[in-house]
């Protein structure tokens, strides 16, 4: 991607001030290619499917939890990790509230990962939501870059959780 004052022969410099350096290009494709998939994979999670309604799927969802020894609750942490991934994922695509969003998708990708592990399943399914999980730690840490539309909401711009 090229700033509209860069001409096609300039290299970027990579000046971390430049919203359209490779950095920023780099983490923008990351933050909307995460999001569109966590879109896709949680709405039907947080809506339910014609197979199971909501409340059923939430209470599959939830029992993951029992990796920790938590067995009480389950729909409401079923809930909980619908809504991470739907809205988290909306969440990353518009740029808005990266970094808590990311936080709440990092600890649902640590219990899957916990979920897994405990259920003795390979490591196939257990490096899944690992990988995703320090994919999260990353956006936690960079935010939403300097191309998320956060930075351009007035109560949002220039705060900590972009």
């Amino acid at each position: 991607m090229l700033s509209p004052t860069a001409s096609a022969g300039t290299p970027r410099t990579g000046n971390a001030r430049d919203p359209w350096s490779p950095q920023e290009a780099g983490l923008f494709l990351l933050r909307t290619g995460i999001g569109i998939v966590f879109l896709r994979h949680g709405v039907p999670k947080f809506l339910g499917t014609p197979e199971h309604g909501a409340r059923e799927t939430w209470e599959m969802l939830g029992g993951a939890m029992g990796a920790f020894g938590i067995h009480f609750a389950p729909v409401f942490w079923g809930f909980l990790s619908a809504f991470a991934e739907a809205a988290g994922g909306l969440a990353l695509v518009l740029g808005v509230l990266v970094r808590p969003f990311a936080a709440l998708m990092l600890v649902n990708m640590l219990v899957a990962t916990a979920f897994h592990a405990g259920q003795h399943h390979g490591w196939a399914q257990i490096s899944h939501p690992l990988s995703l999980a320090i994919v999260f730690l990353c956006l936690l840490l960079a935010g939403g870059g300097r191309l998320a539309a956060g930075r351009a909401l007035p109560g949002l711009r220039g705060k900590w959780h972009q």
